[in-house]
């Protein structure tokens, strides 16, 4: 199966230092084995004529994402610093979505919600893309189980062809199987899996 083309996009979900570094603040576990696997995948894509999407947590000091304001993370991609920063071997051919910047919480690349009133409020991602004439989207990056789940669940709702690219991404796994969790779910949503061995 070939997933890209004019009318494709692949979506790079939160490749940052805090999450793909060992040293990084909520660092996932094997997060930085997927950046050569994304990088291989952006080259694919861009050769295909498609666009090459990235989005970016980009929190301010105090949100209540954190655990020290209320939420359940340790701090981590603040914006300006270097574990907000894209990971450094990681290729940047596109455009950027940031992400909380305002103190918002949520984890999709699409949608965020104000921590006040809990209304969600949307990110430009779906408007880039509309704009671009996007139809099928591809998601990688971390983590499966929060903002690459969240991601693509919102690409399927909001009317794209979804496919997750399984070997470009990697679970926190809070608690443990939370990823496999993620893959059940993302797949009963009509997600389609993909593998780079598969093509």
């Amino acid at each position: 199966m070939q997933p890209y083309g004019p009318s494709s996009a692949l979506l790079v979900v939160d490749v940052q230092n805090d999450f793909a570094d060992p040293a990084g603040s909520l660092s996932v576990a094997g997060g930085a084995d997927v950046v050569a696997i994304l990088n291989r995948e952006i080259a694919r894509a861009r050769a295909a004529g498609s666009l090459v999407v990235y989005t970016q947590d980009w929190h301010p000091p105090v949100t209540p994402h954190f655990a020290r304001d209320g939420g359940v993370w340790p701090v981590h991609c603040v914006a300006g610093s270097w574990g907000a920063e894209l990971h450094p071997r990681l290729v940047v051919d596109g455009p950027t979505v940031r992400k909380g910047a305002n103190g918002e919480d949520g984890y999709s690349g699409f949608t965020m919600r104000d921590p006040t009133s809990g209304q969600e409020l949307p990110t430009e991602l779906d408007e880039l893309l509309r704009a671009n004439h996007v139809e099928r989207v591809v998601v990688g990056g971390l983590a499966t189980d929060y903002c690459v789940r969240a991601t693509a669940l919102d690409a399927t709702r909001l009317g794209y062809a979804t496919s997750l690219l399984a070997d470009g991404i990697r679970a926190v796994d809070l608690a443990p199987g939370d990823g496999d969790r993620a893959m059940t779910e993302m797949m009963d949503a009509g997600v389609a899996i993909v593998r780079e061995s598969e093509r």
